[in-house]
């Protein structure tokens, strides 16, 4: 059905130079769904359907997040974004010394295949698309995953998703990291080899950028470390005798969307274009799949405030305008609470809401590319992207992202520019509103989630019985199999699937490796 403005006049699917008085600079931006993708990555965008819709959540147990899921499933979201808490992040189980006083408490606390079973529950896991936020473990949770996904009778090649296994973000900008770079780049590239044979519709990784955003990066060092990191992913998988046609086109990104509207439409799509030309130009991908940068989007929740908190539902819909106009793949909408607590049910509903509004009370879903051919924004992602091959060049002149990483020039070049805006926003040269300007003297009162202390102990309490029941031999065994592989060249997701179907633990599985390449420790490089 055509889309039609209020007042009755047509609304074109497509603008180009030959339909609008617009300057003349937009005759060379090309197709949307053609190289090199700065219009957008597919044909038509959403004017056949939405961006997917995800909300990230995971809190306490399986079941108090299961719960969750099955509320924002019912309220129309279109795709999960599963959460973990700390310890699971770092592959220790619940009832680890290390974990104590943090299970539950940043996402949710899993285990082992028992908390997976419970976390899925009920949800339809052939239909719905699954993000999940998890990195150095990443391998541990996607096959965990899929065993419960075979366990309900889902074939794995029905399976959609994303699992985020970027570890190289977090030794510039976030620390959960557990081994040495190389060997995480091997367990990444391992990812990539199995799920091209085993789940071939899951997206392997998400290269991020949205955490170095909330340490203190610019656009301009958001999309240049971004892209140099997925270099280096490349890279080792092409050296791992992959062919890069094989896994680029399930290669996504991650990227923030700021309240500055303009910059960031423009910054989306310089990293489309720089990005398409790169896998084109320097790794030779034929597929235009492969020179496609996909991202998902996450609202900025360093710009959350906690003063005055009700203006967060102003900023995160200008945020997700943002991503939106810049062509994002999916996107989560940050709850208006989230600089205080962990989202409650309401206002989780709430952020979900404002994507709908955008969605079907706008006209954004009725053209494509609607900002092609503004002056201001074809200026800006000139140069931004100018500015951008700039900086990636000089990670290149320092060895690659890794190389750069260990020299920690990514992480002071972050902090230089988080330390400049702190100075601005104390100084009152950068407004924030309701912080340095228009403040309130009282605010009103919120009552937060609070999360029951007595998770922590339900969890160790499952785990008891976990390995009261399970057999001690095969899953000793199958740890020996998992670290004789990981001394060797084999892909290790094959033998940690069945140590993890025998009954094993996300940290004792975590442990084999360990045990095999070591940890990596902040005094091991600058950062």
């Amino acid at each position: 059905m055509p889309h039609t403005t209020q007042s009755g006049l047509p609304i074109e699917t497509l603008y180009g130079p030959e339909s609008t008085r617009g300057p003349g600079h937009a005759a060379t931006l090309g197709q949307p769904g053609t190289h090199p993708f700065t219009r957008g990555v597919y044909p038509t965008m959403y004017t056949d359907r939405p961006w997917t819709m995800r909300q990230y959540a995971g809190f306490g147990t399986a079941e108090e997040s299961n719960a969750r899921y099955r509320t924002l499933i019912a309220n129309g979201t279109t795709g999960l974004s599963v959460a973990f808490d700390l310890p699971t992040q770092m592959g220790y189980d619940s009832d680890a010394a290390l974990a104590r006083g943090e299970v539950g408490k940043v996402g949710v606390a899993i285990d082992s295949i028992e908390d997976m079973r419970v976390l899925f529950h009920s949800i339809p896991m052939g239909q719905v698309s699954t993000s999940m936020t998890i990195n150095a473990p990443a391998a541990v949770l996607l096959l965990l995953y899929q065993l419960v996904a075979e366990e309900k009778g889902i074939a794995a090649d029905q399976l959609t998703g994303t699992v985020q296994n970027d570890v190289l973000k977090e030794y510039i900008a976030r620390g959960t990291y557990i081994y040495p770079p190389a060997a995480s780049l091997r367990l990444a590239t391992d990812i990539f080899r199995y799920c091209r044979t085993e789940i071939p519709r899951w997206n392997t990784i998400s290269i991020s950028g949205y955490h170095m955003a909330e340490a203190g990066a610019s656009p301009v060092q958001e999309i240049a470390f971004t892209l140099a990191n997925g270099i280096e992913y490349v890279r080792a998988a092409v050296a791992a005798g992959m062919d890069v046609d094989d896994f680029a086109p399930r290669l996504s990104f991650f990227f923030v969307a700021r309240t500055t509207i303009l910059e960031e439409v423009a910054k989306f799509r310089a990293a489309r274009r720089i990005w398409a030309r790169i896998m084109r130009d320097e790794f030779g991908a034929r597929n235009p799949k492969s020179q496609m940068l996909r991202f998902h989007t996450q609202t900025a929740g360093v710009q959350l405030t906690a003063q005055q908190p009700e203006l967060n539902l102003v900023r995160v819909t200008m945020q997700g305008l943002a991503a939106v106009l810049g062509g994002t793949q999916s996107l989560h909408t940050n709850s208006f609470d989230e600089a205080m607590a962990l989202p409650t049910e309401k206002s989780a509903r709430l952020a979900l809401r404002t994507q709908q509004v955008l969605a079907h009370e706008s006209d954004l879903t009725a053209t494509v590319d609607p900002f092609a051919g503004s002056y201001a924004v074809e200026r800006m992602t000139d140069e931004l992207e100018a500015a951008t091959l700039a900086l990636m060049r000089r990670v290149e002149e320092m060895g690659g992202a890794a190389k750069a990483i260990e020299q920690g020039f990514q992480k002071s070049e972050i902090e230089t520019v988080a330390y400049r805006v702190a100075l601005d926003t104390d100084s009152g040269r950068r407004v924030v509103v309701g912080v340095n300007r228009y403040a309130q003297d009282e605010e009103e009162p919120y009552e937060p989630l609070r999360i029951d202390p007595s998770i922590e102990a339900r969890q160790i309490e499952r785990l008891a019985k976990l390995r009261a029941w399970r057999c001690t031999t095969r899953v000793r065994e199958s740890l020996q199999d998992l670290k004789a592989t990981a001394l060797g060249t084999g892909n290790v997701l094959y033998p940690m699937k069945a140590a993890l179907s025998a009954g094993a633990t996300v940290g004792e599985v975590s442990d084999a490796l360990r045990e095999v390449w070591g940890t990596h420790t902040s005094a091991d490089t600058r950062l």
